[in-house]
């Protein structure tokens, strides 16, 4: 496997606060990478660092072969990263905002082909303001693919959608990384974890303790005689959910 990013003895500190206390990791071209751990654990500083949206303290970042120190500009060329919706202008319909940040990366883009990819040609005419919050997520999703980029970066996407809207994103999410793209996500869902990413980086007070796949993970932890104390059933909760409702795009 290609390694796309590598990630050497990585330190961030704020004043006397370590918060990223030297970690080292790889990922590998066209996977889906997850970044996990509780608030403060030290992932979102970790991906601004890479993103090249914070200053690291010390260690080595290589993004696509470039160096963080040496080509932070040509890095930014290659990567994609999720805006919080919050973001936009929310009176420009979706084509205006899409043709906005073209020029923003200097890049010809097709906003039809953009939104039909997201599943949302139908709100090409619509302001952003009028998006439902699966829409909006898409839509910030879609953004993050106009220069084209070799690593898209997704902190936390499905948060506050419903199991619908949710299921429906995972889609996307394979759908980009079956087109070649690598993608890069953080996420509280544990279920989305293990469902979408191929290995998971697990943090801690600003340390990886696990990084593996979700399956081995598992598999690891039963191989020490744990045992949920609740018998595991075949379906989950929001397997009934969208079974009972359909899994047919409905963004209210």
């Amino acid at each position: 496997m290609n390694t796309i990013i590598s990630v050497k003895n990585l330190v961030k500190n704020y004043g006397g606060f370590n918060a990223v206390k030297g970690i080292s990791f790889e990922v590998y071209e066209g996977e889906i990478f997850g970044l996990l751990g509780p608030n403060g654990a030290g992932k979102s500083t970790t991906l601004e660092i890479i993103e090249t949206l914070r200053e690291k303290t010390s260690g080595e970042v290589i993004v696509c072969g470039m160096s963080l120190d040496k080509e932070p500009d040509n890095i930014k060329k290659v990567i994609g990263v999720q805006l919080q919706t919050s973001g936009y202008y929310p009176g420009l319909t979706l084509v205006e905002l899409i043709k906005l940040f073209g020029g923003l990366y200097n890049e010809e883009v097709d906003p039809a082909a953009l939104l039909k990819l997201v599943n949302l040609t139908d709100k090409a005419k619509n302001k952003f303001k009028e998006l439902s919050g699966g829409q909006k997520q898409r839509f910030s999703i879609a953004t993050t693919l106009i220069n084209k980029p070799k690593i898209i970066f997704l902190d936390e996407p499905t948060t506050g959608l419903d199991p619908q809207a949710r299921r429906n994103l995972w889609d996307l999410i394979r759908n980009i990384r079956s087109q070649g793209t690598t993608v890069i996500i953080t996420t509280h869902y544990m279920d989305e974890a293990e469902q979408l990413c191929d290995r998971i980086a697990i943090m801690d007070e600003g340390k990886i303790i696990s990084l593996d796949s979700p399956d081995k993970m598992i598999d690891d932890l039963v191989s020490t005689g744990f045992e949920r104390p609740k018998q595991v059933k075949a379906a989950s909760l929001e397997d009934v959910f969208i079974h009972l409702t359909g899994k047919e795009m409905r963004d209210e």
